[in-house]
């Protein structure tokens, strides 16, 4: 067994699900960084296209011209100072896709098949030497279906509608009340869509994190990934 082949038996993927503003980024972050593995943000990825959709006029239900669009771009995730920098054909996105225009946007253009396809394909490129954390919505039933470890990661529409509010900067600020109604409607989007919709893989195991800190989600999933190490030595 070579020395590459060893590391990587030593090593294994981590696939982190949930709807949105679970707190899946966060997480996924800091266990990579505890782990030493490397974090790939999936829902970035995806924002990295819709950003570039919404600067070139291109609405989520235009397939043709998303699939047109999508095969131009080269989209990277890259360590930064400050976390993780996305880039879109060379320019760093990392702030631009956070803006309230693509959280608005994001989970229809996701839908898009060629959108999927192609993001899908570089994400199991990240993941086929292992040692990957990856989070999004169909990274255990998906994207990575022999994922070691699977945890579906959940929180109350409205738990998650205040994290959301707390993020957002001061100019994007909008009523709770609104920010709770985006937030069930985005989950009944992603879990009815026809490709690739949120389910929480058979083999997960489910977190609720409503009444958790961080750092408490963070200390569970890395006891199981050590209870997964042990068990596969």
């Amino acid at each position: 067994m070579s020395k590459d082949e060893r590391v990587r038996s030593d090593r294994m993927n981590v696939a982190l699900d949930g709807p949105a503003g679970a707190g899946k980024s966060t997480v996924a972050r800091q266990v990579a960084k505890r782990l030493g593995y490397v974090y790939v943000d999936t829902g970035a990825m995806y924002r990295a296209v819709t950003l570039a959709a919404i600067r070139s006029g291109i609405r989520p239900d235009e397939a043709d011209k998303l699939r047109e669009l999508v095969a131009s771009l080269e989209i990277a995730l890259m360590p930064g100072p400050e976390g993780q920098v996305v880039l879109l054909n060379g320019e760093d996105v990392t702030e631009q896709i956070r803006t309230r225009d693509v959280t608005l946007s994001v989970s229809a253009v996701a839908a898009n098949e060629a959108v999927r396809a192609k993001l899908v394909d570089l994400q199991r490129k990240m993941a086929s030497e292992r040692g990957i954390v990856m989070d999004g919505r169909d990274i255990g039933t998906h994207v990575l279906p022999d994922a070691e470890l699977k945890v579906f990661l959940t929180a109350s529409v409205q738990i998650r509608a205040f994290r959301r509010f707390q993020e957002l900067k001061e100019e994007d600020r909008v009523p709770i009340e609104q920010l709770e109604r985006e937030i069930a409607e985005r989950d009944r989007s992603d879990e009815q869509r026809e490709i690739s919709p949120l389910i929480c893989a058979k083999d997960a195991v489910v977190l609720d994190s409503s009444d958790m800190t961080i750092e408490q989600v963070v200390e569970a999933i890395l006891d199981m990934s050590r209870t997964k190490m042990a068990e596969a030595k």
